[in-house]
């Protein structure tokens, strides 16, 4: 099968509004998590979110466009952006260029206000766009549509493992022959009343409302839930044979990824779920000595334990560094996979570990070196990044500097 490698980044989320700012403010240990803006959350026991600030959707679409696309579909239309031009393609066959899109709930902005709509003023009000700006696989319809991408249109919808099965996806069809290159990009807005109303009724989030910028504190002992984030992310993917044959910059090569199911909670994570996704994807990039995990690391108590038990079972002794960023940018939901693979190759690019941040209170269940509060100066060649989700779904990558 052809080696895949990365040519291409894209980023937005709390911190930044591109790559290159997000990651200076990631390894920086700032944090984008606050009060929320977007509606009133009186009534609410979490007013706390990474929501994006300063973001005019109509700086990269059309402005009559932007009522038909939900607010993550104009993230992820940001992230692809960014991704495509860092890309650097003089030209491309468009049949060979495919899309894998992601998102773990898709336009829930969009469904909560129609809703409202059809209840208050009629079905007939309903907006035309409703149906078309809420579908998950809409984020890929649109950028294939922006840059004339003509080739396989996939979405993965596997909760907040979502963004991480769509880089495997795209990475078999390019594997199999299906495609040349592949546009990953996983975008997710879920920060509305219904969204944190319903993680919230789960007792998932955080309730420290009064200290947002230590409210996600992964690996803590004092953790008490995790904080929805905004954002996408976004990679392109092409065979080794084309990247090299255009001088095309590499990130990295794609050298492994692992998938596996639970069978055990819809929302309660099992060991040995995060257990055989790393091992899939260790073992399918020949078992290398791995620099650094960018964790999971949600900052819930099954979470974090779980994934910690999961490492110590597969490395045993030779355990990577490990750290997670969604204290400095929330949880990113569907999206969260793509956003922290750009993370991971950006520490293989700059050779630094960003922090996990407010790391405070050292907890006997999580108890590796997870590169508390400030970033690390490393000799960083090989890096694996894990997303788990509802409903039991794991997904794993490992990315090799060349």
């Amino acid at each position: 099968m052809r080696r895949v490698v990365v040519t291409g980044l894209g980023m937005i989320n709390s911190v930044g509004l591109d790559k290159e700012s997000s990651f200076k403010a990631i390894v920086e240990g700032k944090c984008g998590i606050k009060r929320i803006s977007s509606f009133d959350t009186t009534n609410h026991s979490v007013k706390i979110a990474g929501e994006i600030e300063g973001f005019d959707p109509k700086t990269v679409m059309n402005p009559k466009d932007v009522k038909k696309a939900d607010r993550f579909i104009q993230l992820g239309i940001k992230a692809a952006a960014e991704a495509m031009e860092d890309a650097k393609f003089d030209s491309f066959d468009a049949d060979r260029f495919g899309v894998s899109s992601a998102s773990g709930i898709g336009g829930l902005i969009a469904i909560e206000k129609n809703s409202l709509v059809c209840d208050d003023r009629g079905p007939r009000r309903i907006s035309p766009f409703f149906i078309p700006s809420a579908l998950v696989n809409m984020l890929g319809g649109f950028v294939a549509i922006e840059h004339k991408i003509k080739g396989p249109n996939i979405s993965s919808v596997t909760a907040c493992a979502a963004g991480t099965h769509a880089i495997s996806a795209a990475a078999k069809t390019i594997m199999i022959g299906g495609a040349d290159k592949m546009l990953v990009v996983g975008a997710e807005a879920a920060i509305c009343a219904v969204g944190v109303g319903g993680f919230s009724s789960m007792k998932a989030l955080s309730t420290r409302n009064d200290d947002p910028t230590h409210a996600s504190r992964p690996f803590d002992k004092d953790r008490d839930g995790f904080i929805i984030g905004e954002g996408a992310g976004a990679l392109i993917l092409e065979s080794h044979e084309d990247a090299v044959a255009r001088d095309a910059h590499i990130y990295g090569e794609l050298v492994g990824f692992g998938e596996s199911g639970d069978a055990y909670h819809i929302t309660t994570p099992e060991l040995g779920g995060a257990y055989r996704s790393m091992k899939a994807a260790y073992e399918m990039a020949g078992c290398p000595n791995i620099d650094y995990i960018n964790a999971h690391g949600t900052s819930t108590a099954a979470n974090d334990k779980n994934e910690t038990a999961a490492v110590k079972m597969l490395f045993e002794k030779d355990i990577p560094l490990m750290s997670s960023t969604k204290g400095q940018i929330g949880h990113c939901l569907g999206a969260a996979g793509a956003i922290e693979a750009v993370i991971s190759l950006m520490a293989i690019r700059d050779q630094i570990l960003p922090p996990t941040i407010n790391y405070e209170t050292p907890d006997p269940d999580c108890d590796l070196d997870y590169i508390p509060n400030r970033a690390r100066k490393a000799d960083v060649n090989i890096v694996m990044s894990n997303s788990f989700g509802f409903g039991g779904t794991n997904g794993s990558v490992i990315f090799k500097k060349l």
